[in-house]
């Protein structure tokens, strides 16, 4: 996601940096101008960038990878489920997201998650427990618990989820389908 979003704007001011220059020499003044008001004589200053753009890092896909296949999947968990009351649901289960792979029921739609949480606030927060002193329901959800084991995004994960409060069942739902839906 961080790759696309740094591509695109490096295409982007590159394209800027081409056409820039052809406007600014015919005298065309975009339509997008003030006609009136206090902005109405600012210019535009249309023109190259004044900085020749950099050759893309490597992780973004500039230059060559050396002759190197692509790197093994960011994304690789083992997820543990016990006690969830949904027929096939427990058990440990292999995840591997870019390219989707492994044993989980439902690996596309797994990957799909984390791929959508991961470049969002909400994706930080994604594996941790609730803060201590957090003040929760005291709504208990079940039995049945969770250990996710791995990297996920390139960054190490080992946590466990019940849902022994709202707090547990709301971490729980947002890592549906990653873990089983229990609702």
């Amino acid at each position: 996601m961080l790759r696309r979003l740094a591509l695109t704007a490096v295409v982007t001011l590159a394209a800027v940096s081409v056409t820039a220059p052809a406007a600014s020499a015919s005298g065309q003044v975009p339509s997008a101008l003030p006609t009136s008001g206090p902005l109405a004589a600012v210019q535009p200053a249309l023109g190259p960038l004044p900085v020749p753009l950099p050759p893309l890092p490597s992780f973004l896909g500039g230059g060559n990878h050396g002759g190197q296949d692509e790197p093994a999947a960011r994304t690789r968990l083992t997820v543990t489920v016990e006690r969830s009351g949904v027929a096939g649901a427990d058990g440990t289960f292999e995840l591997t997201c870019g390219p989707t792979g492994g044993t989980h029921p439902e690996r596309q739609g797994a990957c799909d998650r984390l791929a959508e949480v991961g470049g969002t606030r909400a994706g930080q927060d994604l594996f941790r427990p609730a803060p201590e002193g957090t003040m929760c329901t005291m709504i208990y959800g079940g039995d049945a618990s969770a250990r996710i084991v791995g990297t996920w995004e390139g960054r190490r994960v080992d946590t466990t989820v019940t849902r022994g409060d709202g707090c547990e069942i709301a971490r729980w739902n947002n890592l549906v389908p990653v873990l089983p839906d229990l609702r």
